[in-house]
C-alpha cells in the first residue's frame, strides 16, 4: 500500500534534484533529518508508552521469546548479505578462473559452494533460536 507512495516521491525527488540542483539537495537531505528525529520520538513514544503494570507482564510472557526472535531474524539476515558478498567476489573469480583454464570448474565450484553455506549456518542458528523461543 506504501509503494506507490513511496515510487511518487521518488519520482517527485527525482524531478526537483534535476530543476534546482544543489540547493534542492539540501532542503532533501534537511527534510529526511527532520524525519528522522519525528520517527525516532514516535519510536521512542510507542516503546515507553502504556502503564507500567503492562509493560511488566508483557516482559513476564514474552521477553526471552521476542528476543530470541529478533536474534534469529538477525542470524538470517547478517549471513544471508554475507553471503551475498562472498558468491560475488568468488563468483567473479571463479568466472575468470574457468576463462582461462575451463578444467578448474569442480575447484572453483566448491569454493563458492563453501561461500553459500555462509547463508546455510545462519539458518541453522536461527532454527536453534526460534527452537528455544
Amino acid at each position: 500500500m506504501a509503494l506507490p507512495v513511496v515510487v511518487a516521491g521518488f519520482v517527485a525527488l527525482r524531478l526537483v534534484l534535476r530543476r534546482a540542483g544543489r540547493r534542492a539537495l539540501w532542503w532533501t537531505v534537511a527534510a529526511d533529518a527532520v524525519l528522522l528525529a519525528v520517527a525516532t520520538v514516535v519510536l521512542a513514544l510507542a516503546l515507553g508508552g502504556g502503564s507500567a503494570q503492562a509493560a511488566t507482564a508483557a516482559a513476564q510472557d514474552s521477553g526471552s521469546g521476542s528476543a530470541a526472535l529478533i536474534g534469529a531474524a538477525i542470524a538470517v539476515a547478517a549471513s544471508t548479505i554475507g553471503a551475498g558478498v562472498a558468491v560475488a567476489y568468488t563468483g567473479a573469480a571463479a568466472l575468470a578462473a574457468l576463462s582461462e583454464r575451463p578444467e578448474l570448474f569442480g575447484r572453483a565450484m566448491v569454493i563458492v559452494g563453501l561461500a553459500e553455506g555462509i547463508a546455510i549456518y545462519g539458518l541453522v542458528v536461527a532454527v536453534i533460536l526460534i527452537g528455544k523461543a
